[in-house]
């Protein structure tokens, strides 16, 4: 019997942790002690983390990260820019740049705001984020229809609901689905009160929370059905779209939108729509987004970014070469 199968998990797991975390040892060492192999010590390492086992506070150089948001901020005009340190693992990456941005949004909200809310994996990792919130008497509304997909909880009003019991808030949902077959679809789903309501208080909200994404095959778009493989290549190689701001409003690297087959498909706030509201706060986590987060910030929607600093770094050298 594999002893990590037994009872003795959690103690087991702080042993290891112990090891690795206060004594220095090796991953090969740790493996080499308990007879198993060095995959399986980097996985309950992480496991050890998931389960709370081991808190990982890490403060970067106010120098190194000032540096680069000065940067960003006086060549885009943006209010801030959040850059976390670096991870590898794509999960924890996503949980650093949650961790700022939970941060700014607890030191900016003010009772009476409205927060309209996108979805997808980083935004929901921003709802999500175990901490402090202070109570905010804001709405958290929903800016872009329902979607459901099996195992993750990254649909619009569910993101919409947490933030706003976490900040002791109300939310809103906005009835109508994310995704339709067609424009046609769309426009008769536009022409009902409820939904036109909803969406009008969402086109005035104060600030808007949403996603940035890259022309990736295997995108979130692509796995939810939305769009397919073909249709994502297309866009990027024969219109030069590089990235989209909250699922679908699609840009090229120079910030200009792009009009697709995929645009008149999706029920939410456009482009257009996000740029009139004060201070819309963009989330890119992944490493393979920096050329998505160029287009998007030259589109001049964006007024906080929060990303990862290789993906700043990356952002600042393709500025330095004229992309």
């Amino acid at each position: 019997m594999d002893i990590f199968d037994t009872n003795q998990d959690n103690a087991l797991l702080t042993e290891i942790a112990v090891a690795y975390y206060q004594h220095e040892q090796t991953q090969e060492e740790i493996a080499k002690r308990f007879g198993i192999s060095r995959i399986k010590v980097g996985r309950l390492l992480k496991k050890a983390r998931a389960e709370g086992i081991v808190e990982i506070n890490v403060k970067y150089h106010p120098v190194f990260s000032s540096s680069i948001e000065q940067q960003f901020t006086e060549h885009f005009k943006l209010k801030r820019a959040l850059i976390a340190i670096d991870h590898q693992d794509e999960a924890e990456q996503r949980q650093q740049v949650a961790s700022l941005v939970t941060n700014y949004l607890s030191s900016v909200l003010k009772n009476g705001m409205t927060i309209a809310v996108g979805q997808g994996r980083n935004v929901a990792a921003v709802a999500s984020h175990i901490g402090v919130f202070p109570e905010k008497q804001c709405k958290f509304i929903s800016g872009i229809g329902g979607t459901l997909r099996d195992g993750e909880l990254i649909d619009a009003d569910h993101i919409s609901r947490n933030l706003a019991r976490k900040f002791n808030g109300s939310s809103e949902t906005l009835y109508a689905p994310a995704y339709v077959e067609n424009g046609e679809v769309k426009h008769i789903f536009m022409q009902n009160r409820v939904i036109k309501e909803t969406l009008d208080r969402a086109r005035k909200a104060d600030i808007a929370l949403v996603g940035l994404g890259d022309m990736n095959e295997n995108s979130y778009m692509v796995q939810l059905g939305w769009f397919t493989p073909q249709e994502i290549t297309h866009a990027s190689l024969h219109q030069g779209v590089v990235g989209d701001i909250a699922g679908y409003g699609f840009f090229n690297v120079h910030g200009q939108t792009v009009d697709t087959v995929m645009n008149d498909r999706v029920i939410g706030l456009s482009i257009q729509e996000l740029r009139q509201i004060p201070c819309v706060i963009a989330i890119a986590s992944e490493n393979t987004k920096a050329m998505a987060i160029l287009g998007a910030l030259r589109t001049g929607v964006i007024d906080v970014l929060a990303t990862s600093a290789a993906n700043a770094r990356i952002v600042l050298n393709l500025l330095q070469n004229s992309v």
